[in-house]
């Protein structure tokens, strides 16, 4: 069965916010390409998948924006080119058209569909589709960067979320920013 990872960076106080003060650097990016490079497929709620694409999809022109810094680059070449899913009840197929396939009907059948799939991993990005997949248990790992920032306001990590979930630590890395990535698997798996 292909796992189903969950990455997001995070500050001290839970927020998910990206305007929060969590400024990518060189550092966060390697880690975060190769996060992204590790999976299969992305799996994005709507508005994860339209902030994404208005990111990171390679211009029509074909050159990246002036914006990117070079770091940026080899994480919006591999975001480029992974295959996503894109779970919504209000696009239409049409509207998603960056590698990316519509998925419908119910949540949790549809992503177990997908984790028994022959392939690689799945990657889950966003905030309020890995807490309706949280809920469901269909998330079999976790990875946090957690940023040293306290940003006292914005959606904050598993608002709402039903259920305790129990994890361990499989992995730790601290960066020269004072960021830290932690890796977390459920402590029943």
């Amino acid at each position: 069965m292909r796992p189903l990872r969950y990455g997001i960076n995070v500050t001290l106080d839970g927020c998910v916010h990206h305007e929060a003060g969590i400024a990518p650097d060189e550092e966060s990016m390697r880690y975060w390409t190769a996060e992204i490079d590790r999976a299969d497929a992305l799996l994005y709620g709507r508005v994860t998948y339209e902030m994404m694409e208005s990111a990171w999809r390679r211009p029509a022109t074909g050159p990246w924006p002036d914006w990117m810094d070079e770091w940026d680059i080899p994480f919006a070449g591999v975001i480029d080119a992974t295959k996503k899913y894109v779970v919504s009840s209000t696009l239409d197929v049409a509207d998603v058209d960056w590698n990316a396939e519509l998925l419908r009907g119910d949540l949790a059948d549809a992503v177990r569909r997908l984790k028994e799939e022959p392939g690689g991993p799945l990657s889950v990005g966003g905030v309020t589709l890995p807490l309706a997949l949280a809920d469901l248990g269909l998330i079999d790992e976790y990875a946090f960067v957690v940023h040293p920032v306290i940003a006292g306001h914005g959606p904050t990590l598993f608002a709402g979320l039903r259920d305790r979930v129990e994890l361990k630590l499989v992995d730790r890395q601290e960066f020269r920013s004072g960021a830290v990535a932690l890796r977390y698997r459920p402590a029943t798996a």
